[in-house]
């Protein structure tokens, strides 16, 4: 069978299920979340999901780390994280409740693995309404700071999922970010589109250091390659 559904669930933001299908043209089993009709995550393509994690804590002290990944998808960002060996805790922030029960029931391969890590939390919340409202990233300290803070959760900058998360990709929203990192601490994110010069911009007034990681892989289905950006933004060392 080429198609298997393996979890359906209904969200504030619609119907989400998970599936496995075997892609013809490299003959391995997918996996995939859709919203609706719309793809948010697929196994096809996951080395710009890794790259987040190796980017953004490379640009890291080589001294144990605490970090924050905005978005759970399929795991591939958290994964990369714990298996750096800096990684002391990491704290994975989801919206989507039945995401984070699909890899507890290990539907998704290595979900298991990763929930049950003792270094990883698993937090079922709005990463955007926790950050704009002051709750911060842990129950147990509101105020608590982190070395990194990595996001795959909207398309792009510009082109979120929901219209609440515009105000992080404002000059208030990432003033507010960079204030969760400690000194010399990393923002990290993914984006679908090339590298936008006016989000760059935005990123050097609000945090010491900006660039933009173009990361290509190779596509199976157009015989070519493709490419997603990476933004790392680190906070002043000495502040």
């Amino acid at each position: 069978m080429r198609f298997a559904e393996l979890g359906f669930a209904s969200t504030h933001i619609g119907e989400i299920s998970l599936r496995r299908r075997l892609e013809p043209m490299t003959k391995t089993d997918v996996y995939e979340v859709k919203l609706g009709d719309e793809y948010l995550m697929s196994s096809m393509f996951t080395v710009a999901e890794e790259e987040l994690a190796r980017l953004g804590l490379g640009a890291l002290p080589d001294r144990p780390c605490d970090v924050v990944v905005g978005g759970l998808g399929l795991g591939y960002t958290a994964h990369t994280v714990l298996a750096d060996p800096r990684a002391r805790s990491l704290t994975v922030v989801e919206a989507l409740e039945p995401v984070i029960d699909w890899h507890r029931e290990d539907l998704i391969p290595g979900g298991r693995a990763l929930t049950t890590d003792p270094r990883a939390t698993m937090l079922h919340g709005d990463f955007f309404a926790l950050l704009r409202d002051g709750a911060g990233f842990d129950p147990a300290d509101r105020d608590r700071r982190f070395d990194a803070i990595l996001v795959d959760i909207d398309h792009s900058p510009v082109n979120v999922l929901n219209p609440a998360h515009a105000d992080l990709y404002t000059a208030t929203g990432l003033t507010r970010l960079a204030a969760r990192l400690h000194p010399g601490g990393v923002f990290g994110l993914w984006s679908d589109d090339a590298p936008d010069e006016g989000f760059l911009a935005l990123l050097r007034q609000c945090f010491a250091t900006a660039a933009a990681h173009v990361v290509t892989f190779a596509n199976p289905l157009t015989a070519g390659r493709s490419a997603n950006t990476v933004y790392v933004a680190t906070t002043d060392p000495l502040r």
